[in-house]
């Protein structure tokens, strides 16, 4: 379990640090866009009120706290579920879930919404949507999930003669 808290406060660190640091330390609310490696890597200022990619997006507070809530109570639920993991790729990969998932709430305790600021194309293909470090960490602790949990348990029944 040490593993998750570990993978969630650096993933909630890190999602925090490159927010702050690219928004405010970069003036990236005046610049607005930076080209840091067009068009495979540019900075574009962004406030995400829904879920990914836009959707269920509105100015309600409503809808903001109960983001909020929602995100919180999948947190609780993945850390109940953490419980019976038994490998460490199992902890870290919940732990990168949370950890996103509080750094993205935390956003929208302060703000309207969540701070966004990654945009990346590639090979003719003009990416729209701009993300953050948080919602990378949630994909990948939630593959990560999908990808290993439950293998390499041992069930008490199959370890007896």
């Amino acid at each position: 379990m040490r593993a998750l808290w570990i993978a969630a406060a650096m993933a909630f660190a890190i999602d925090q640090a490159t927010k702050y640091g690219v928004i405010w330390g970069l003036d990236l609310i005046t610049l607005r866009q930076i080209d840091v490696a067009p068009p495979y890597l540019v900075f574009r200022k962004g406030l995400n009120t829904g879920v990914n990619f836009g959707l269920l997006s509105g100015d309600s507070d409503a809808l903001r706290y109960g983001l909020i809530a929602v995100a919180l109570v999948l947190c609780g639920l993945v850390l109940w579920w953490a419980r019976g993991f038994s490998r460490r790729v199992e902890f870290v990969s919940a732990g990168l879930l949370v950890g996103g998932a509080l750094g993205n709430a935390l956003d929208r305790v302060f703000h309207p919404g969540v701070l966004d600021f990654l945009n990346m194309s590639c090979c003719g293909i003009d990416n729209p949507y701009i993300f953050n470090v948080a919602d990378v960490f949630i994909f990948a602790g939630a593959i990560g999930l999908v990808l290993f949990s439950g293998d390499g348990r041992r069930d008490a029944r199959q370890n007896g003669p």
